[in-house]
């Protein structure tokens, strides 16, 4: 703090705000209350005087939990489309403050967490931030029991090998939510997701609910057109059963779910039920 110190003593304060957004799919943006670009680690960020932060809490342990971000749309930043598609959910944000007539000699990260609802008043905006610290006082302190697997086929509690789950396909044709594409295997989809590697759904993923051989349903309608012959990534999924586990997957050993567990009917049971 000695930084900020030394200038808030100074006869003038040049301070900034700088925001870094970095979406799931990689897309990284920086935007600052300046009217002028600023360069730091590598990212530019560009002037957005209309984003601004809501209420900034600092805790004495040195957490800050920011309530919100509003801003106005913008056609080379956020734009409507991308948020109504969904784009910026789950997005990471870092808030730092700097001087900046003199940048690099201060960089105080004030918050960090990721967007959560956004919320859209006309040609403005107003997206709720999630602190990343609050998340991890929510997780629960051990796994709640169920009869399905509460791992993702894939991830670490999983182990499942995904590179040959995955398939890259051609869209021979899109009806609302159904989509059609040749060279399937039997029931391997559902509960899966579609990657859009091509056109304007390019990078969103959207969840398999349903196969009927080379037609799959999706959770919904790509948020927008797609023009036959674009490509998509495929990935299976699973239906987080033990009898799936093990005989299609060969993980019965990494289950993470209690199938064998007397559940709250065995209070209603009795003799000859």
């Amino acid at each position: 703090m000695t930084a900020l110190t030394d200038m808030l003593a100074g006869p003038l304060c040049a301070f900034a705000f700088c925001w870094r957004l970095e979406r799931r799919d990689g897309v990284t943006l920086g935007l600052t209350s300046h009217d002028r670009p600023i360069t730091m680690n590598g990212l530019t960020y560009r002037p957005a005087p209309g984003l601004v932060p809501g209420a900034l809490l600092r805790g004495g342990d040195g957490t800050a939990e920011l309530t919100d971000v509003r801003g106005a749309l913008s056609s080379a930043a956020i734009t409507q489309d991308d948020l109504d598609a969904g784009r910026w959910d789950g997005a990471t944000l870092l808030l730092h403050l700097t001087d900046w007539a003199r940048p690099g000699e201060l960089w105080l990260e004030l918050a960090r967490g990721t967007l959560g609802s956004v919320e859209q008043q006309g040609e403005s905006y107003s997206v709720a931030l999630r602190s990343h610290i609050g998340a991890m006082l929510d997780r629960p302190v051990t796994p709640v029991t169920s009869p399905t697997c509460r791992a993702q086929l894939g991830d670490r509690a999983c182990r499942v090998d995904l590179r040959p789950l995955r398939m890259v396909v051609v869209i021979e044709d899109v009806a609302d939510d159904a989509v059609t594409c040749a060279g399937l295997g039997p029931g391997a989809y559902p509960f899966g997701n579609l990657r859009w590697l091509d056109g304007a759904n390019a990078g969103l993923v959207q969840t398999i609910i349903d196969q009927d051989d080379a037609r799959l349903f999706l959770s919904e309608p790509p948020p927008f057109p797609v023009a036959t012959g674009s490509r998509a990534l495929l990935t299976q999924g699973c239906d987080k059963r033990l009898a799936t586990c093990a005989a299609r997957f060969a993980n019965a050993a990494n289950f993470r779910g209690e199938p064998h567990l007397p559940g709250m009917d065995l209070l209603t049971r009795y003799p000859g039920s």
